[in-house]
C-alpha cells in the first residue's frame, strides 16, 4: 500500500481519538455551571478528567505533528489559511490549562469563580470551532495556483459549516454527560444522567442533517455506510442513555465519532484540502513528504504507538473509580489564601 496513502488513514484515527478523548473533555467543561451547580460540585465534575486531560490533548499535538512531517503542503496550506480559527483554538486551550491548574490556588470565591468561567469559555469556544474547520475542508476553500488560502475569515461562515459548529457543539455536550454519568455518584450523576438524555436525542437530531447534507453534496457512494454507522452510534447513545446503560452510551458515542471521522476522510480523498472550485486541490500525492520521510514515520509510529496507548489505557483504569461530594474535602485543593 501507499506509504501516503497509509498516512493519510493514520491522521484519520489521530483525530479520532482526539475527539473521542478530548470530546468529552470540553463537554465536562461545558457542563460545570449546570452539573456542577455549587464550588464542591464544580470541584467533583473538574476532577472526573483531572488525570486525564491533559494526556488527552496529546492527541492533538501527535496529529498535528504527523501532518506537518507526512503532508507538509498540507500544514502549510491548512495551518496559514485556517490562522485565525486554529489562533482561537489554541489560545482557548492554553487559558483552560491555566484555568485547570489555578483554579484552586486562592481561597477566594472571586477568584474561583474567574477561573470556572474561563475553562467554561474555553470548552465552548474549542467545540465550535473544530467543527466548523472540519466543515470546511470537506467543502472546500479558495486556493490559487501555489495552494494558498485566498479567503478570509468570512469564508468559512457558510451554512454548511455554521451547522457543523453545531454538531459538534452538541455531540461533546452528549460525550461530556454520558462521561458524568460513569464517573459521579449522587446528585452529580443524577443531574449528568438526566440531562444526557435530553442532549443526546438533540446531537442525533442535528448530526443527521449535517451528515445527510455532507454526503449528498461533497461525498462519494461508499461513505453512506460511515453515516449509517454514525447514525447508529448516535441512536445507540441515546436509547442506552434512555435506559441507564451509560457505559453502552459512551461506547456508541465513540463509535459515532468514528463513523463520523471516516465520512469526513473518506470524502475528502483523494484530496487532503480541496479547492472550492475543485481546480488547485491539494491532493494525497502532490502534499506528501517522500517515500523515505514516511518509512521512518512508519517504524517510529509502530514502536511508540502500542507504549503509548498501553499507557493511557493503564492511566484509565488507575482512575476508573466514581467520584461524589462526599470524596472533596473542604479545602483540598487550596495552598494558599488571598489576603
Amino acid at each position: 500500500m501507499d506509504l501516503a496513502l497509509v498516512w493519510f488513514i493514520l491522521i484519520a484515527v489521530l483525530w479520532t481519538g482526539y475527539l473521542v478523548l478530548e470530546g468529552f473533555d470540553f463537554g465536562v467543561g461545558m457542563l460545570m455551571p449546570i452539573i456542577g451547580k455549587s464550588n464542591k460540585g464544580r470541584r467533583v465534575v473538574l476532577n472526573t478528567i483531572g488525570p486525564v486531560w491533559d494526556g488527552n490533548e496529546v492527541w492533538l499535538l501527535t496529529a498535528g505533528g504527523a501532518t506537518f512531517a507526512a503532508f507538509p503542503e498540507w500544514y502549510a496550506t491548512m495551518f496559514s489559511g485556517f490562522y485565525l480559527p486554529l489562533f482561537l483554538i489554541l489560545l482557548a486551550l492554553i487559558v483552560r490549562a491555566v484555568a485547570i491548574e489555578y483554579r484552586g490556588k486562592i481561597n477566594d470565591e472571586t477568584w474561583r469563580t474567574r477561573w470556572d468561567w474561563a475553562i467554561i469559555i474555553t470548552a465552548w469556544i474549542p467545540a465550535v470551532l473544530w467543527g466548523v474547520a472540519f466543515s470546511n475542508i470537506v467543502r472546500g476553500v479558495p486556493l490559487d495556483e501555489n495552494h494558498q488560502f485566498v479567503g478570509n475569515f468570512f469564508t468559512f461562515l457558510n451554512p454548511f459549516a455554521l451547522l457543523g459548529g453545531v454538531v459538534t457543539l452538541l455531540l461533546f455536550l452528549s460525550h461530556g454527560a454520558i462521561f458524568l454519568s460513569l464517573k459521579t455518584d449522587g446528585e452529580i450523576r443524577a443531574r449528568a444522567e438526566a440531562f444526557a438524555k435530553k442532549i443526546s436525542l438533540a446531537s442525533l437530531a442535528a448530526a443527521a442533517v449535517w451528515a445527510i447534507w455532507l454526503q449528498l453534496a461533497f461525498s462519494v457512494a461508499w461513505t453512506w455506510a460511515a453515516v449509517v454507522v454514525a447514525a447508529l452510534g448516535l441512536a445507540g447513545a441515546w436509547y442506552s442513555s434512555l435506559q441507564g446503560r451509560f457505559g453502552w452510551a459512551f461506547i456508541a458515542n465513540a463509535v459515532a465519532i468514528v463513523g463520523a471521522v471516516a465520512l469526513i476522510f473518506g470524502s475528502l480523498y483523494p484530496d487532503v484540502l480541496p479547492d472550492i472550485d475543485g481546480v488547485n486541490s491539494l491532493t494525497v500525492d502532490n502534499a506528501s513528504s517522500t517515500d523515505y520521510t514516511l518509512t521512518v514515520m512508519t517504524w517510529v509510529a509502530a514502536i511508540m504507538t502500542p507504549i503509548v496507548l498501553a499507557y493511557q489505557a493503564w492511566t484509565y483504569w488507575v482512575f476508573r473509580r466514581r467520584l461524589s461530594m462526599e470524596h472533596i474535602p473542604e479545602h483540598s485543593e487550596l495552598t494558599f489564601s488571598k489576603s
